[in-house]
């Protein structure tokens, strides 16, 4: 299959549960970067690699717009199905409605994964968290464009409307063949005190990658732009974030994202 991946994003290879599982990329176009041990690697047109019993995953990041060949000995193709387009067909038109929201849910996600490979998340779970993280705010498409983009404060009923995304957004997927990624969705603005939102769940109660996309969630809010204020930095930002762990936050993830933005030297 032919891929192709925007600039600066993320992509990665896991581990296969299939000892005999063998992939191979040829890149056709563009440059991408890997770290290999202490050091950060390009690859670009006409550079290729396979790669068999891995032991540990490999993230590359794009530099450019880049385009490669996939082969992989594994019947996976069926994943990049027209379900998940149309669901993601509906975060762009989520994106589009808000305007002060373009591009959050893939910037969720592209933080989201960077959390996970910190955590060394399994296959499975990184692969979940990954497509949840761009989904996370499906629901938001029953809001009406005025709520989503009023400038003053929102009354009572406003706010109880916003409230219902994550679980209108859980109904839209659970109504696929994506059904398993609704819980995560449905939790991703419940805090660990029990004081989140739609069903006030504590602790261990909430999973593990809706704990994650809460952390990626609020950071990238309060570092963008919106209707009734302008973007913090990232340093106020995830001051704000670490005042509000453990009570709000999970820990773990709080520290390994401070982490990440040290590592990028945006903090």
């Amino acid at each position: 299959m032919t891929q192709t991946v925007l600039q600066d994003k993320l992509f990665y290879l896991y581990p296969s549960d299939k000892q005999e599982v063998m992939e191979f990329i040829y890149i056709l176009s563009g440059e991408i970067q890997y770290e290999d041990g202490a050091h950060t690697k390009s690859l670009t047109a006409h550079d290729f690699f396979s790669a068999k019993g891995l032991k540990e995953p490999v993230f590359f990041k794009t530099v450019t717009n880049v385009t490669y060949l996939w082969v992989i000995t594994d019947p996976i193709f069926h994943e990049v199905s027209n379900e998940i387009k149309s669901l993601k067909e509906i975060i762009r038109r989520v994106d589009k409605k808000d305007r002060y929201t373009a591009l959050h849910s893939e910037r969720v996600m592209m933080h989201s994964v960077k959390v996970a490979k910190k955590l060394k998340l399994s296959k499975e779970d990184l692969h979940h968290l990954h497509l949840a993280s761009q989904l996370h705010d499906l629901g938001k498409i029953k809001i009406a464009e005025e709520i989503l983009n009023k400038p003053g404060k929102l009354t009572n009923e406003e706010f109880d409307i916003i409230k219902k995304h994550p679980g209108d957004g859980a109904k839209i997927v659970a109504e696929t063949n994506y059904h398993y990624l609704s819980p995560i969705i449905e939790q991703h603005h419940e805090r660990l005190n029990g004081s989140g939102y739609p069903h006030g769940l504590k602790g261990d109660e909430i999973l593990l990658a809706a704990r994650i996309i809460a952390v990626c969630d609020t950071f990238d809010a309060m570092t963008e732009d919106r209707a009734y204020r302008k973007a913090f930095s990232a340093e106020f930002a995830i001051d704000e974030i670490r005042k509000m762990t453990p009570e709000y936050y999970d820990p773990d993830v709080v520290a390994a994202f401070e982490e990440i933005l040290k590592e990028e030297k945006r903090i």
